[in-house]
């Protein structure tokens, strides 16, 4: 009896153990990009276009001219060696969040993205050497501007920098979930700018 009773305790926890991994490995598969959520925002990033938690105007949505707005950052972590950003609407009904911009592999040594940046897949722009633009929501490469429903109500747009430390080299066409599961693992510190939209 004894000997039956340890069996079952064995059972019992070795079950235990395999239900525990697999909760997991099924957080890990769900949640990809755990590491930068859990991240307190130390990067620094702003735009001469609109403030932190203002207005983005009229010429850089999609109802005015589409201009991409000036990115900068600062303070970032030591060891950074690449840079990437996802800009999106945590408030759009569907998809939600709706996502406007990917870009990634920005070098490391860059301050910040031009105001007017091309929005093709690749950035032959001087200091921006090797930059792609990704995939946004419409599945279009690059920069797609804030464009709500004309509802009255007011959207945010987060423009999130992450640093990485290493130079991953990725490669064109990434939508915003596959840079974040490319990135992940790599990821030293973010920091976000947010604008807000409103098209009454």
């Amino acid at each position: 009896m004894l000997y039956h009773a340890m069996i079952i305790n064995t059972v019992h926890k070795v079950r235990s153990v395999s239900t525990q991994y697999l909760a997991m490995l099924a957080l890990m598969i769900v949640f990809p990009t755990a590491q930068a959520a859990e991240m307190e925002d130390t990067i620094t990033v702003s735009s001469t276009a609109f403030e932190h938690h203002g207005t983005v105007p009229l010429a850089y949505s999609a109802y005015g001219d589409n201009t991409v707005p000036s990115i900068t950052w600062s303070d970032l972590p030591e060891g950074t060696q690449q840079l990437a950003l996802v800009m999106d609407d945590p408030i759009a009904p569907t998809p939600q969040p709706f996502v406007h911009w990917v870009a990634y592999n920005i070098p490391a040594d860059a301050e910040g993205l031009p105001e007017g940046l091309t929005r093709e897949a690749e950035v032959n722009v001087d200091g921006l050497e090797g930059m792609i633009n990704g995939v946004n929501g419409l599945r279009q490469t690059g920069y797609f501007g804030p464009r709500p429903p004309k509802d009255g109500k007011l959207h945010a747009y987060h423009f999130r920098i992450y640093a990485l430390d290493s130079e991953l080299d990725l490669p064109a066409g990434l939508n915003k979930a596959e840079l974040l599961e490319a990135i992940d693992g790599h990821v030293l510190g973010t920091g976000m700018l947010m604008g807000h939209y409103e098209e009454k």
